[in-house]
């Protein structure tokens, strides 16, 4: 039994726990001493506990657990010393060791109401669901009267897919709290008639939940959340007159949603069979007319309306007209969607050139018209064109009319955008920076401009300078970079991520991806707060879409992004390990000539002087050091670049990024594709094989899946005496049910017959054919390296990908065959950097250093724009 102590320190331990729930830790301390002070409790195993957990939340960690681990061995049978050893866990965020912590407490007092619920809270956490039910169905015995304990308990129901159970037992509890016959609206009854309506829709229920609707409608406060809730159910039981009506009301409510306007679609349909487009436009040009102000009758009837009817070529007309008068800069992107039909694009396109060229002449959209246009009708035209160009790829038609646009307002911060994309998008990375910097030097306040200078710096390498940028508008005290990382800025630490890997900076490339995982597991952490919060604020729709946002999180791009770049570069460190040696460093920087070498080592000896001037400076700190004292934020791993690439198992450590993308993502053939590259390392053949068999179900059809299986089948057929039995039945069976025949070459040529106009097809057949044979190199070469008109699918980043491919000695190609195929590539693409001379290239990359530097030194300016 845990050692009783005597009155008088029986008042100072309870005067402990009362420092420690009102934060006095200093004060709890003293009470302890003199506690432990006394020879006879020296070493009484709660109080040890206590003082522990005390000095974990001072932040002496290594302290905090000497002492509960010295408590709980002098009182074993404690449950307040197993209580403060698992709230020591938690806080470590080991939930699994907590939980077991919190059991062993059970075991001593088993109706200890705080314990149950720390352990409730980490059991849903952790999504253990049906340990989530029996923990809340003991905290409802021990406290029937508590509202948390039914809430809680109905939740663990629904978690556990048990909706029925889960609708009763909020019921049983609404009934004691409210009558039927009451008047006054109360948010909490709201909410909890919103949490059983949603448990009827989930199950289909659909007239019980229209039934509950009607019946309890006047307790529920979001009454445009009841009406949206009504429309889509009375469409659910076919009862589209009270749907549409329902819809109708809505629209007058927000004339901009475009949802609504969906549902009197779906109404109308379901009331009077398909309608025709006549039809359909004719509900568009109603509410025209009743809200001449409101963007969605004029743009959604764009998106059905055929190209070939004059329907859609006088509403277009319009649509254009109207937004070129009011100047709206974002039309190009309101009406990308459509030109994913040629024949719209081409009706678009005609107007426009249309509009250039009589609003040149004669200052109208055309030449019948009465009234006159102001002379910025002409700039947002131009602006449009210019996109529209881009969009194609038409770089030098593009360039013409955004510099129309610049030559007549060069103060248009867009103009300077939309021309930085142009270049980037042409693969002139560093004139795309010019000009994006040209864009934010007009306006150094706009913190979006700003950010997007920076995306650009980082896509031309230039690190250094992007967190300079980004420093404009991060906390003052803190290194930039950390300061973005501490927001969660996660485009800018995948931007990073990729800028360090293309410099060969393998170690800060994985540096910046572990930062984006713990961001993750951050957002997942923090889900802890409101486990409590929702049930006391009975927020439980919202609760609900939480927890079933954390189960799919990784799912996000940002995820999805930083895992494949992990994984290129552990997959990257396997092939060709990191060496500590100096000769070993200059190689990872990747494969750069000696002039490239050169001119980096020359840039980092400039970026090395100036930093060391500022250091003098400003008294020896500089913007990357350390976080001032006070400002460092507990228990934040911190990951070091160097140790990161000196990994001894880098293939397991991307199977780490891997994993939640197999289980979130495996949908895309991505997915499935770095799967296979990491098990081929591995020697995993049946692995390989489920990843081939994955990616196939995504598209049967994709290049790169073909490459794989030919590399499959060739390892396969190399390595077939060293499998067991079981496995070669295995794979023999699979096989055939993929490939046909059992030539792999003739497999390979087929692939090229059935895509003949396809590069992808072309770059997948040429890898397989000189994999087969060596000899046939030539021919390989050939096949990559065609850019033949006849080919669909001919774009900049393939030509890129081909280039680097030939760069690394893919298909044994010599200088002057790689020195062709860039001749060829830079007469296709004359923008791109990459295709350039390398001197040309040089003196390119001198004038925006130069600039940089010049820029560095008399243009110190602030955010609000004043220049110093």
């Amino acid at each position: 039994m845990p050692t009783q102590l005597p009155p008088k320190e029986n008042t100072l331990f309870k005067r402990i726990l009362k420092c420690y729930e009102q934060k006095q830790y200093k004060n709890g301390l003293k009470f302890c001493k003199q506690i432990l002070s006394n020879p006879k409790f020296a070493e009484h195993g709660e109080t040890l506990a206590m003082k522990g957990l005390t000095l974990n939340y001072l932040g002496r960690k290594d302290e905090a657990y000497e002492y509960v681990k010295r408590g709980l061995k002098n009182d074993l049978r404690s449950h307040v010393c197993w209580h403060v050893y698992g709230l020591l866990q938690r806080a470590d965020h080991k939930y699994d060791e907590a939980i077991k912590c919190y059991r062993n407490a059970l075991k001593w007092d088993k109706d200890n109401i705080q314990i149950l619920r720390d352990l409730s809270l980490l059991q849903v956490q952790m999504r253990d669901t049906e340990g989530f039910r029996d923990t809340r169905y003991q905290l409802l015995k021990i406290r029937p009267a508590q509202r948390q304990s039914w809430i809680g308990y109905s939740i663990s129901y629904y978690l556990l897919g048990e909706h029925d159970m889960a609708f009763t037992v909020m019921e049983e509890f609404r009934k004691t709290l409210f009558q039927d016959n009451q008047t006054k609206m109360d948010i909490e009854h709201s909410e909890m008639l919103f949490y059983q309506n949603m448990i009827l829709r989930e199950q289909g229920k659909d007239k019980e939940s229209m039934e509950h609707l009607e019946k309890y409608e006047k307790f529920m406060t979001d009454k445009l959340k009841v009406q949206e809730i009504k429309a889509t159910q009375h469409l659910k039981l076919n009862n589209p007159k009270a749907a549409e009506k329902l819809y109708r009301e809505l629209v007058k409510r927000n004339p901009e949603n475009h949802l609504y306007y969906e549902g009197i679609e779906k109404s109308l349909t379901a009331s009077s069979g398909q309608l025709d487009e006549t039809e359909r436009l004719a509900i568009f040009l109603n509410y025209r007319k009743k809200y001449p102000r409101t963007e969605c009758p004029r743009r959604l009837p764009l998106n059905f309306l055929t190209a070939s009817g004059h329907a859609f070529s006088e509403l277009v007309d319009d649509y254009l007209r109207n937004a070129l008068i009011k100047g709206v800069p974002p039309l190009f992107t309101n009406l990308r969607p459509l030109y994913k039909e040629k024949a719209k694009v081409l009706v678009i396109e005609n107007l426009l050139l249309g509009y250039a060229a009589s609003l040149l002449e004669h200052n109208k959209f055309n030449i019948k018209d009465d009234d006159t246009q102001n002379p910025t009708v002409l700039l947002w035209t131009n602006f449009y064109l210019a996109q529209h160009y881009d969009h194609f790829r038409k770089t030098k038609q593009a360039l013409t009319y955004i510099n129309k646009v610049l030559d007549h307002t060069p103060t248009l911060i867009e103009g300077y955008m939309v021309k930085a994309k142009i270049y980037k998008h042409a693969g002139c990375l560093q004139e795309a920076l010019k000009w994006m910097d040209e864009g934010r030097s007009l306006d150094t306040a706009d913190r979006y401009v700003n950010s997007k200078c920076a995306k650009y710096l980082l896509r031309a390498n230039e690190i250094t300078k992007a967190i300079e940028t980004c420093g404009l508008f991060t906390k003052e005290g803190t290194a930039p970079d950390d300061d973005l990382d501490s927001m969660q800025c996660m485009w800018f630490g995948i931007e990073c991520a990729n800028a360090h890997k293309r410099k060969g900076e393998i170690g800060e490339a994985l540096r910046k991806c572990h930062q984006i995982e713990r961001n993750f597991n951050e957002i997942v952490e923090d889900q802890f707060d409101f486990h409590t919060y929702c049930m006391r604020k009975v927020t439980l729709c919202a609760y609900i879409k939480l927890l079933k946002l954390e189960d799919v999180l990784r799912s996000h791009s940002y995820y999805f992004k930083a895992a494949k770049i992990a994984i290129e570069c552990y997959i990257g460190l396997y092939d060709k390990p990191y060496s500590s040696s100096d000769d070993s460093a200059e190689v990872n920087k990747g494969n750069l000539s000696d002039k490239e070498l050169k001119k980096l080592k020359s840039k980092q000896r400039r970026a090395q002087k100036k930093q060391q001037e500022e250091v003098e400076k400003k008294g020896g700190e500089t913007k990357d050091s350390k976080e001032p004292e006070g400002k460092k934020e507990e228990g934040k791993t911190k990951f070091d670049a160097s140790m990161l690439v000196k990994t001894e198992i880098p293939l397991e450590e991307a199977i780490k990024f891997l994993v939640p993308l197999q289980n979130l993502a495996r949908d895309r053939i991505e997915t499935h594709l770095m799967a296979f590259e990491i098990y081929t390392r591995k020697g995993k053949v049946l692995l390989m094989l489920q990843s081939i068999k994955r990616a196939f179900h995504c598209d049967p059809t994709d290049s790169r899946l073909h490459g794989c299986i030919v590399r499959f089948l060739i390892k396969i057929k190399e390595n077939r005496d060293q499998y067991h039995d079981t496995v070669k039945a295995v794979l023999d069976r699979e096989i055939k049910m993929l490939v046909k025949g059992d030539d792999i070459s003739k497999y390979n040529m087929l692939y090229l017959q059935s895509h003949p106009k396809s590069l992808q097809a072309h770059i997948a057949v040429a890898k397989g054919l000189f994999a087969l044979n060596k000899n046939r190199r030539k021919e390989a070469l050939k096949l990559a390296t065609n850019l033949s008109k006849d080919l669909t699918d001919v774009t900049l980043e393939l030509c890129i990908e081909i280039y680097d491919l030939l760069m690394s000695g893919e298909f044994g190609a010599t200088t002057i065959e790689v020195e062709d195929y860039r001749k060829k590539c830079h007469k296709l693409f004359p923008y791109t950097d990459r295709f350039k001379e390398e001197e040309e290239m040089q003196i390119e990359d001198e004038i925006v250093l130069t600039k940089w530097e010049a820029k560095d030194v008399n243009n110190e300016t602030d955010v609000n724009g004043t220049t110093t």
